[in-house]
């Protein structure tokens, strides 16, 4: 912190945004065991660039009104989750592929309703149904990367860039919203959920790479584990080995 005093009015930030990259640069010398760490480039038109990444603390931002104002500088914002009825603690601006720039807020623990249900559920992963459910119910895979892989093939060979990111942040958002969907529906209906821990890395090394990768089966269990942990729903992950024969 030393080193950098003095940053914060060159670079016009606020001065806990640099305290907090110099915090994330020794966490990653100290994770990676090295003296030197290889940062992406900050060069726009190279493929391997970094994204933008701006943190700050409380002090360093306020809320009011529809805006966000970190330091001088205000952001209006599409306020769908009503932030003046939380506390917050501390967050990011961050960058995506295409260039679009989110603010991410940590807030204080927020009090969920336990739903009233009774009932447990087990789910079977797979690639021709997504999720095959004990009750019966099935999600079929609905292959999305596949529907836009033409799309996407064209953009590639025109060199399209622009192109080829806006097709796979749709195909990513379409995949996404289909699995919160999902995922939200089971937590609020069962009290218990059980799924099987299909090792997906194992077999995205094998000709079936593209549809394992097409269903997001880690996304899955991810969004259950952390919906079910918020809403006070049992989550285990069953061992699979056996269970054919």
């Amino acid at each position: 912190a030393k080193y950098t005093k003095g940053t914060s009015k060159e670079c016009n930030l606020h001065s806990q945004t640099i305290q907090a990259v110099t915090e994330e640069l020794v966490t990653r010398r100290k994770q990676f065991k090295k003296a030197k760490l290889k940062w992406r480039v900050s060069n726009k038109k190279s493929a391997r660039r970094s994204l933008g990444w701006i943190p700050f603390k409380k002090v360093a931002i306020k809320y009011a009104d529809g805006y966000v104002q970190y330091g001088r500088h205000q952001f209006k914002l599409w306020d769908s989750y009503g932030l003046s009825q939380y506390n917050i603690k501390t967050g990011t601006f961050v960058e995506d592929s295409r260039g679009r720039w989110y603010v991410c807020l940590v807030v204080d623990a927020v009090k969920i309703e336990k739903n009233n249900a009774k009932t447990s559920i087990g789910i079977d992963l797979g690639l021709k149904d997504l999720a095959t459910c004990s009750d019966g119910v099935k999600l079929k895979a609905p292959q999305i990367y596949r529907q836009y892989e033409q799309k996407l093939g064209i953009a590639q060979r025109a060199k399209n860039k622009k192109r080829v990111k806006a097709i796979h942040a749709k195909i990513k958002n379409v995949r996404q919203n289909m699995l919160h969907q999902f995922s939200r529906k089971l937590v609020n209906e069962h009290a218990a959920i059980f799924v099987g821990n299909v090792n997906a890395k194992a077999l995205a090394q094998t000709r079936l790479a593209k549809s394992v990768l097409d269903a997001s089966w880690t996304t899955l269990r991810t969004m259950l584990k952390y919906k079910c942990e918020n809403a006070g729903v049992c989550y285990e992950e069953v061992n699979e080995a056996y269970t054919t024969q």
